[in-house]
């Protein structure tokens, strides 16, 4: 019978586990690759039924034959599973769009899109009632020369989602820090006394921030102002009925085409007042993929 010492038994014992632990190793990454992987993924997590933004994304999955869901939800649900999934690194397709504080906080990517079924880049527009030139001047001027970059945007945003910060209060910051800029669209208008401007906004933390940045540089020009928030299509009924005075929310050509297409003949579009929206479906940086054409197809 072969005998072997003990110092041979503990080499072969040592390298044995060495060899297991490798393979548990590889073992370990060829999972975490294929958790990564784009075939894992049965669907695409939206946000409410009936926005533009599902209906754009219907569109891609029929464009590109996709076997794939569409999951309704709302934004806050799809961030919650987006942030969930990024916790455990699993492989995750949200529809998102650019402005977003959540880009400030994760490593996230548009996937590309060939059949741009998803749209173009967008604008976010300013539109203000018939007749808010002649009634009030100053402020109609400052609405017109308004306009900022998506990085500007996020920034605020990202400031009131940190720390219970409220948005006024965000905007308030964002102002202090970048006063030549406002300094900018104030140049040459005169302070007023004693008039109130109402403007409409939806509950979507991107106009939330335009609306209080703009809302506080009327203020210091002597306005009263009202903020009321309403679903999109209300706001764009009350702007054409003169209800309210102006909105900051509007994205085109895609997200508010339809009510835009409605409106647009009783109601003053004073262009963008932020250029270079996106919208798109959006996955986590650690994805190995980058287009919609990676995606699984039927």
């Amino acid at each position: 019978m072969l005998s072997l010492s003990k110092n041979w038994v503990t080499f072969i014992s040592l390298s044995i586990v060495v060899m297991l632990t490798g393979c548990q190793e590889e073992s370990s990454v060829d999972s975490a690759e294929e958790s990564n992987d784009a075939a894992e993924i049965e669907e695409i997590v939206g946000i409410e039924p009936g926005s533009g933004t599902m209906d754009i994304a219907q569109k891609t999955v029929e464009g590109y034959n996709l076997d794939l869901e569409l999951t309704t939800s709302s934004e806050a649900g799809m961030l919650s599973e987006l942030e969930r999934a990024i916790e455990n690194e699993e492989p995750i397709v949200v529809t998102l769009w650019q402005p977003h504080w959540i880009f400030k906080e994760y490593d996230l990517k548009f996937l590309e899109d060939p059949k741009e079924t998803m749209g173009a880049s967008e604008n976010i527009h300013t539109m203000v009632r018939q007749g808010l030139e002649d009634d009030h001047p100053t402020a109609y001027q400052l609405l017109d020369n308004f306009n900022w970059d998506v990085a500007d945007m996020n920034e605020v945003m990202s400031n009131f989602r940190a720390d219970d910060v409220e948005p006024r209060d965000a905007a308030a910051e964002w102002i202090e820090n970048n006063r030549d800029k406002v300094d900018a669209w104030m140049e040459g208008l005169e302070p007023v006394e004693d008039e109130t401007i109402e403007l409409a906004y939806v509950n979507w933390d991107t106009e939330t921030a335009s609306t209080n940045v703009v809302a506080l540089v009327l203020e210091e020009m002597g306005y009263d102002v009202e903020l009321t928030m309403v679903d999109m299509g209300i706001a764009f009924q009350a702007l054409s009925d003169g209800e309210v005075d102006g909105m900051l929310i509007a994205w085109l050509p895609v997200g508010a085409a339809s009510y835009y297409e409605e409106y647009k003949n009783q109601i003053v579009d004073l262009g963008p007042n932020l250029k270079g929206a996106q919208q798109g479906l959006v996955v986590p940086e650690y994805m190995d993929i980058d287009s919609i054409e990676d995606l699984p197809i039927k």
